[in-house]
């Protein structure tokens, strides 16, 4: 019994300086735990049953739900022969609703066990047992109440003997539990993994409690308004792609991203060219050109003569300004669209000089528009040239207007 008598001592002094501890143990603290024990011998051990041992264990919650512990088990019993055991051992502990005051356990372990008889000297041998217990906190307070079963069997003596052991006594905590598990924005993710602390009550979140991004657009599906953006796509702060030139049609599906403002388009968010002729609408100035016709830049058919309205030279002179190369350039697309389309180019003047003159200077310029066409990749075999002078006016040259008029370039479609 000095055993017991000491181990009630101990936990006495613990319970004048140990305020701040938990009734029972929480996860990450150790304890330790005395009580006394009535003892069930095994018939064979003739000796009384009776209060008549203890046991003292030293323990530590390592799961919310599992305890390890070390105990000490001492009894003496009178009987013939006189006995004396103890038992050494290690303990593996299932607890159950740790978190309130009454929580049960089931136990299980083994260990090493001494059996002093009289007359006969110490034997030893193996120990196992296993039970179940409870713990019960004690008025709130730093301690509580421990009792446990135990079914004990060891191998001390020439056969193995088992006993019942019925405990109860004090169980203390000390040292610091494990961090609490809380969650201040209540996504189901512990404030010490949410990386994203303040997350809306009711959002979905990943496993580090920032919020879902369902379609990856970088909007959370909380303040998502289009939450099936593709993949890639460029989205404003609702999640909703862009439409960067105002057309109606989402850049991704946009095949003519730059439209002017205000045009009208179709699916593709390309402006509409109601007569197909390759000039949209908004440029097209004859709209309802028949299908196949080859046409300009202005969406008109390209037959008979076509002035190059704004090919200016130098004066008295085959040299282009620059000016009319940019007309010239634009008549180079619209010809590379139609590569079958076979021309002559008219050079024209005024009256001002001598007839003779004025032909020369038509055809030379002429040619030179020729050259030009030429080097930017119209081929030669389509295109014909001729100087007309001041042959064909077309407006009358007793004024300067009219004269500027004269002063001309032409293509004229030949037709197969």
């Amino acid at each position: 019994m000095r055993f017991l008598i000491c181990a009630t001592a101990a936990s006495l002094v613990a319970l004048t300086v140990a305020g701040d501890v938990l009734a029972d143990a929480a996860e990450g603290q150790s304890y330790f735990s005395v009580m006394g024990s009535y003892i069930d011998d095994d018939e064979d051990r003739n000796t009384d049953d009776g209060v008549k041992g203890g046991q003292f264990g030293f323990g530590y919650a390592f799961h919310e739900d599992w305890n390890i512990e070390a105990l000490f088990q001492a009894s003496r019993g009178d009987g013939t022969p006189e006995h004396s055991y103890s038992g050494f051992g290690l303990d593996l502990q299932r607890v159950f609703r740790r978190d309130e005051r009454f929580s049960p356990y089931l136990h299980a372990g083994v260990g090493y066990f001494v059996d002093d008889t009289s007359g006969s000297g110490e034997s030893d041998g193996s120990m196992y047992s296993a039970g179940l217990g409870f713990y019960y906190d004690l008025f709130s307070s730093n301690v509580a109440l421990r009792g446990e079963w135990r079914y004990r069997t060891d191998s001390a003596g020439p056969k193995n003997l088992s006993d019942q052991l019925w405990s109860v006594g004090l169980q203390l905590p000390f040292g610091s539990a494990a961090p609490a598990w809380v969650d201040s924005d209540g996504d189901g993710v512990s404030d010490g993994m949410d990386r994203c602390p303040n997350t809306p009550v009711g959002a979905q979140v990943d496993a580090y409690g920032c919020e879902l991004d369902s379609d990856g657009d970088g909007v959370k599906d909380s303040a998502d308004e289009c939450p099936n953006t593709p993949a890639g796509a460029k989205v404003d702060a609702k999640g909703c792609e862009l439409d960067s030139d105002g057309d109606g049609v989402k850049d991704s599906a946009d095949e003519c991203p730059n439209t002017p403002a205000g045009a009208e388009v179709d699916a593709t968010g390309c402006e509409l060219d109601g007569d197909g002729d390759g000039v949209v609408d908004r440029l097209d100035q004859c709209p309802d050109t028949p299908a196949g016709d080859p046409v300009d830049q202005r969406g008109c058919t390209l037959r008979g003569e076509y002035v190059l309205e704004g090919t200016a030279f130098e004066t008295n002179s085959d040299r282009l300004t620059s000016e009319a190369m940019g007309i010239l350039d634009g008549a180079v697309v619209t010809l590379k669209k139609y590569p079958d389309l076979r021309f002559e180019i008219g050079g024209h003047t005024d009256n001002v000089g001598a007839a003779e003159y004025n032909e020369g200077l038509s055809l030379r310029r002429a040619q030179t528009v020729h050259d030009y066409l030429a080097a930017n990749g119209i081929s030669v075999s389509r295109m014909t040239v001729r100087g007309y002078g001041e042959s064909s006016p077309i407006a009358t040259n007793d004024t300067a207007e009219g004269r500027a008029t004269n002063r001309r370039v032409s293509l004229r479609v030949i037709e197969e």
